[in-house]
């Protein structure tokens, strides 16, 4: 029987901030003990963070990453991630002898607007970011509990700029509806964010300058129209 994580964190002090890194760790020596390896949906945002996530959980589980993005602007931006996605996991799996395998789920932007335009004003990382951060973990739990999978999770904690606690917080909610088990994580600790920007340098990953939204690109002041330049040269389009 795999572990559910609800069964470490009962064991918690409510009044002490929750190591999601801990109880990962815990949760791969109970696996280890089993002598299993489960299989496990992670829905990553891009290449660069589904980087150090591959190389520490492939040794334990059979993973599959889950490329859920419907946030990302411009259309050209999203189908360039996507590509870069595909060509890490093809790469690492030629490197290393794994099989990581590979689903996209389906491009609706208009199903992100819709859900967080009224926060249109939110500053990055506030409640747009929540929002956000829960559209993805459900498809990822919809996805895993449809296809058998053990455990559903996100490479989203392996940014500094992400709320590790907000997403696994969210996590264990939508575990609640689901028949399928959440995998807390907090990637970035143990040097796991310094490790992912080493590996984008390894496999030449490209290293976007946004989340990819496009009320945080415009508060940061991206130009989409080297934004878009940039995608269609590296798709090979014609400019």
């Amino acid at each position: 029987m795999l572990i559910n994580a609800d069964t470490i964190l009962k064991l918690h002090n409510p009044h002490n901030k929750i190591n999601y890194d801990t109880i990962l760790k815990s949760m791969i020596e109970s696996w280890q003990s089993q002598s299993v390896k489960p299989k496990i949906l992670i829905h990553s945002c891009c290449a660069p963070c589904s980087t150090y996530v591959l190389e520490y959980l492939a040794q334990y589980a059979e993973i599959t990453i889950y490329f859920a993005n419907s946030n990302i602007h411009p259309r050209l931006e999203y189908e360039y991630r996507s590509q870069v996605q595909q060509k890490f996991i093809k790469d690492f799996n030629q490197k290393t002898g794994n099989n990581v395998q590979f689903l996209e789920a389906p491009y609706k932007p208009a199903d992100f607007i819709k859900e967080v335009e009224h926060l249109r004003n939110e500053p990055e990382g506030g409640a747009r970011c929540h929002i956000c951060y829960k559209m993805r973990l459900d498809l990822a739990a919809i996805k895993a509990q449809e296809l058998g999978f053990d455990y559903f999770a996100s490479a989203l904690t392996l940014s500094p700029k992400k709320n590790s606690q907000k997403i696994n917080e969210l996590g264990f909610e939508i575990q609640e509806l689901f028949s399928v088990k959440y995998l807390p994580s907090d990637f970035k600790k143990n040097n796991g964010y310094k490790r992912s920007v080493e590996i984008c340098k390894e496999y030449d990953v490209y290293r976007q300058c946004y989340c990819g939204c496009i009320f945080a690109a415009k508060q940061q002041g991206i130009d989409f129209k080297v934004v878009i330049d940039n995608a269609k040269k590296s798709l090979g389009l014609n400019l």
